[in-house]
């Protein structure tokens, strides 16, 4: 590809590549509402609920107040891959050098932004929810699992945007297990294909060992404080909102002094679960 030789058509690649590679392997992009807007505070204010009395037919009522809560999102954090490439000229004269490096910024973007959207799940959603012992590596805990997390969401009108289950992959043991031995057609596809991605109508993801975790404004957590270590997350898709403003951004900039190019990545992000739906958001603690 001699067009990688020019500054614009690198741009439009790497931009492209790291578009489609965010929306075909992100979790985040699959189970938020995405917000690509240049906003960086979403105002969302929500009613207190109303009641509805039933009585013996006398004409007359009581007054309930109703209020208005203030509700919104702020973009608070950045994300950021900076790299130096010494030799330029030998980076961009090989197309395979240079689209694995454009592969390795693209997987450590996602990863991060992952892992800071999911902690954020398990740190503000308020449904809760802790396994049997053993967790998701017990085969026979599996179906238990699903059906009390389905339990928690069951009845309410967002559930029609489908549920999600994120784990990380020491926990598909167990569902490789009890899928193999899960009724003739399920137990054939599972013996033939292996894990399956959707568990009893739940969509199952599958992320990296050491997503969820403990950590302190840190440059993982950025601007946040997690205390995830062995939980997972569960939920409605769609429900909480992921703000992406103006998507991924990219420079390249010559140093003085030195031969080749700084390439950053970068972009802003922030995070919310809307209070009127925090309990369909549940954090699993693994027993």
């Amino acid at each position: 590809m001699n067009t990688i030789a020019d500054t614009i058509y690198r741009e439009k690649y790497r931009l492209s590549f790291l578009d489609t590679t965010l929306r075909s392997a992100s979790v985040t992009m699959k189970i938020t509402k995405v917000d690509e807007s240049g906003s960086k505070y979403i105002k969302s204010p929500y009613l207190s609920a109303t009641s509805t009395t039933i009585q013996a037919i006398a004409g007359t009522y009581s007054i309930n107040a109703w209020t208005t809560n203030d509700d919104g999102l702020t973009v608070t954090d950045e994300f950021m891959n900076a790299i130096h490439v010494f030799d330029w000229n030998d980076t961009l004269s090989d197309f395979n050098v240079y689209s694995d490096l454009m592969r390795d910024q693209n997987m450590s973007v996602i990863q991060a932004v992952d892992k800071w959207v999911l902690n954020n799940l398990c740190e503000d959603g308020t449904g809760a929810y802790t396994t049997p012992n053993g967790g998701f590596t017990t085969a026979s805990n599996i179906q238990t699992i699903i059906a009390n997390l389905l339990s928690r969401v069951a009845g309410f009108s967002e559930v029609f945007n489908g549920t999600y289950l994120v784990i990380e992959q020491t926990d598909i043991v167990g569902f490789i297990l009890s899928g193999a031995s899960s009724g003739f057609n399920f137990s054939d596809s599972v013996l033939n294909n292996g894990f399956m991605s959707n568990f009893m109508g739940v969509d199952i993801y599958v992320v990296q060992t050491g997503t969820f975790a403990d950590a302190t404004t840190t440059s993982a957590s950025g601007t946040k404080t997690w205390t995830n270590l062995a939980h997972r997350v569960f939920g409605i898709k769609g429900l909480t909102t992921f703000a992406y403003p103006q998507g991924v951004k990219m420079e390249e900039k010559s140093v003085s002094g030195k031969t080749g190019k700084e390439v950053v990545i970068y972009g802003y992000l922030g995070f919310k679960v809307w209070t009127p739906r925090a309990t369909l958001t549940v954090d699993i603690t693994i027993a």
